[in-house]
């Protein structure tokens, strides 16, 4: 029911938002899935609750963006809990967080051909100073930063059909 309200929550959070940040959610979508192809091919990506929990217990300040994700008929309490205290973590952290909806879709972006990768959980990491530079993911953290003055802690992003 945690997953319910909070979805349902989101959701008229969203009919509150001005009509500029809703257009902004599609067009981010293409700057994220530019953000993890980018951070794929350079190695700067983590997939997976525990992986991902590792890293940001190991190594908090390499971590830059985190990104949640599930299909909306998923209920799984325990990921739930999890996603609760990565949220609470990324607050504490100042590491922008945002969430998607189509786990297919995400799959599709960071994992290998054929293989199916636990993506509930993605975190680009990094490792050198200049990565900030990145254009897609600074595009992000300005939406991250924009949609928290909207009270959208957590706001969701559409990614791309491909």
């Amino acid at each position: 029911t945690l997953f319910f309200l909070e979805t349902i929550k989101t959701r008229q959070n969203a009919y509150l938002l001005p009509t500029s940040l809703q257009t902004k959610m599609v067009n981010e979508g293409e700057s994220l899935a530019e953000a993890l192809l980018s951070a794929k091919a350079e190695g700067r990506l983590t997939v997976g609750v525990y992986e991902c929990a590792k890293i940001m217990n190991a190594d908090p300040d390499s971590v830059s963006f985190c990104l949640l994700a599930t299909d909306d008929f998923e209920c799984d309490i325990a990921l739930q809990i999890h996603f609760t205290l990565i949220q609470a973590f990324c607050f504490d952290n100042d590491i922008s967080i945002v969430r998607v909806n189509d786990l297919k879709r995400l799959n599709a972006l960071v994992g290998a051909k054929g293989q199916l990768e636990d993506a509930h959980c993605v975190l680009i990491t990094n490792p050198a100073e200049d990565s900030w530079e990145d254009p897609a993911l600074e595009k992000l953290h300005m939406f991250c930063e924009e949609s928290r003055s909207y009270n959208e802690w957590v706001p969701e992003i559409t990614l791309p059909e491909r």
